[in-house]
């Protein structure tokens, strides 16, 4: 008798997503220090069009890799045009114009409001989003405390108002970008990655045509503000992007999105340590109120009781009479898992459910690809 043996490849096993969570963290957390040191050597305009630049690089590369293409139709770039301008061109340019004024770790601080301007905003935007108290209850702290970080009762003394505001209307973008891919980009049938690529070429190609008008072009290039946007751009716009998408998939959406509440931390502790800014009392504080209140903004509530038993009924059904339940859409994927009512005899082998393709705000890899007003990218 002849014995044949097989061999199993190795596949390798990818990084555990704890320690990708915690490198995600510190990329975007840093990225508000390299925006600083970008800008002392070139404009605000040439920094954000060379984070474009080399993040849509990295990406390209993914494609590549991947074997995936850019996607086609007229009416789906056009959606990418607005999505673009909203989630990357816009906030990454009001950011890196504001840290000409402000800290670094303002600017972070600020970008952590995000969350707070997508809830406001949701209530008004998404008839379906209906908040409950605690989500609106975090809303109110969190705005209170951005008038600790902003000093309110100083009378905003010795801020840069400016600055500040650039800050916050860069916030603001993103979940105004979120909602409009939401009612228009969401179920397209193209990858995230296939989305996120071609929408940070647009973004690129804004930024072409709007630097040369506004900006010359240097007459020097200064080593380290170059080696600033460079990493900028391919850590924090091209492979943060990658790693939250697989971070995403993997441990869902709810956890994925937990980062964002990293980032002023880092940005805060890179500034003060390492640029040398000045911290007061009333910046940690804030910053503390802020990410308890956005916190708050995105808590769901839990469904028991009839609801639960109505799905398990109703799973039941399904078992017994062998059809699929029809999906419905909701913010995050939830699998039920119910016991056949076949006898194991009559048992036939399933295939295991399709991971859901779910990416800040803060935070989704691609916002383009969901349903759920999540941030392609926070920084």
């Amino acid at each position: 008798m002849t014995t044949v043996t097989t061999s199993r490849a190795r596949t390798p096993r990818a990084l555990d997503w704890r320690l990708r969570f915690a490198v995600l963290s510190l990329i975007w957390g840093f990225s508000f220090l390299l925006i600083k040191v970008g800008t002392d050597g070139y404009a605000p305009f040439q920094v954000t069009l060379g984070r474009l630049f080399f993040g849509t690089a990295v990406l390209a590369a993914a494609m590549t890799v991947k074997r995936e293409r850019l996607p086609r139709g007229a009416r789906t770039w056009g959606h990418l045009f607005v999505a673009a301008l909203l989630l990357n061109a816009l906030p990454f340019s009001l950011f890196a114009y504001s840290e000409l004024t402000i800290p670094s770790t303002l600017a972070g601080i600020c970008n952590a409001t995000s969350p707070l301007w997508g809830m406001a905003l949701s209530l008004v935007a998404l008839s379906e989003d209906r908040p409950s108290r605690v989500r609106v209850a975090g809303l109110g702290i969190g705005f209170l405390g951005v008038l600790t970080v902003l000093g309110a009762w100083q009378g905003f003394d010795g801020l840069d108002a400016r600055g500040t505001a650039m800050a916050l209307l860069a916030s603001l973008s993103y979940p105004i970008g979120w909602i409009y891919v939401r009612r228009t980009l969401a179920g397209t049938g193209h990858s995230h990655l296939s989305l996120t690529g071609a929408q940070l070429l647009v973004a690129t190609v804004q930024l072409a045509f709007v630097t040369p008008l506004f900006t010359a072009f240097p007459t020097r290039f200064p080593l380290a503000p170059l080696l600033a946007v460079a990493a900028l751009g391919a850590l924090g716009t091209g492979l943060a992007v990658l790693i939250q998408y697989g971070l995403v998939a993997e441990v869902g959406p709810t956890t994925g999105q937990m980062v964002t509440y990293f980032i002023p931390v880092i940005a805060t502790a890179a500034g003060v340590t390492l640029l040398g800014e000045t911290l007061t009392w009333s910046t940690p504080v804030g910053a503390a109120i802020v990410l308890a209140g956005a916190a708050l903004t995105q808590a769901r509530p839990r469904r028991r009781g009839r609801e639960d038993r109505a799905r398990v009924t109703e799973a039941e059904q399904v078992g017994a009479t062998g059809t699929e339940p029809t999906a419905t859409e909701s913010t995050e994927a939830t699998v039920v898992e119910t016991p056949s009512t076949t006898t194991p005899k009559d048992r036939t082998p399933q295939a295991p459910p399709a991971p859901p393709c779910t990416p800040n705000q803060n935070q989704n890899p691609n916002p383009s690809a969901t349903a759920s007003p999540r941030p392609l990218s926070k920084l």
